[in-house]
C-alpha cells in the first residue's frame, strides 16, 4: 500500500470557494484580490456576491480554476487568515 495521499480531485478543475465575512465596501475587492495572488487568472465572472437577510453579513462565491492541491491550500490559508472573512467552505 503507497504513503501518498490519493487524491480526491483531478486538476485542473473547477473549485468553488464560500466566503463569509460581514458586510463592509471593500469587502469584495479586498477579498479578490487576496485570491488573486494565488489564482491570477481569476474572472470577475466567477465572483457572485449575496448579502445576508438581515444585510449585516456577504457571502462571496469565488470559482478558481485549481491547478494543485497546494494552491488550494495556500488559498484557504490566505482567506482564513485575512480578519475580513469569518468563514471559508
Amino acid at each position: 500500500m503507497s504513503d501518498e495521499k490519493q487524491e480526491l480531485f483531478e486538476f485542473p478543475c473547477r473549485f468553488p470557494l464560500k466566503i463569509m465575512g460581514e458586510r463592509h465596501d471593500e469587502f469584495v475587492t479586498t477579498i479578490t484580490e487576496v485570491v488573486r495572488i494565488h489564482a491570477p487568472d481569476l474572472a470577475e465572472v466567477d465572483v457572485m456576491l449575496r448579502e445576508s437577510s438581515s444585510g449585516r453579513f456577504y457571502a462571496l462565491t469565488i470559482t478558481v480554476t485549481a491547478t494543485s492541491r497546494q494552491q488550494l491550500d495556500s488559498i484557504y490559508l490566505s482567506l482564513t487568515g485575512h480578519p475580513m472573512v469569518k468563514m471559508v467552505l
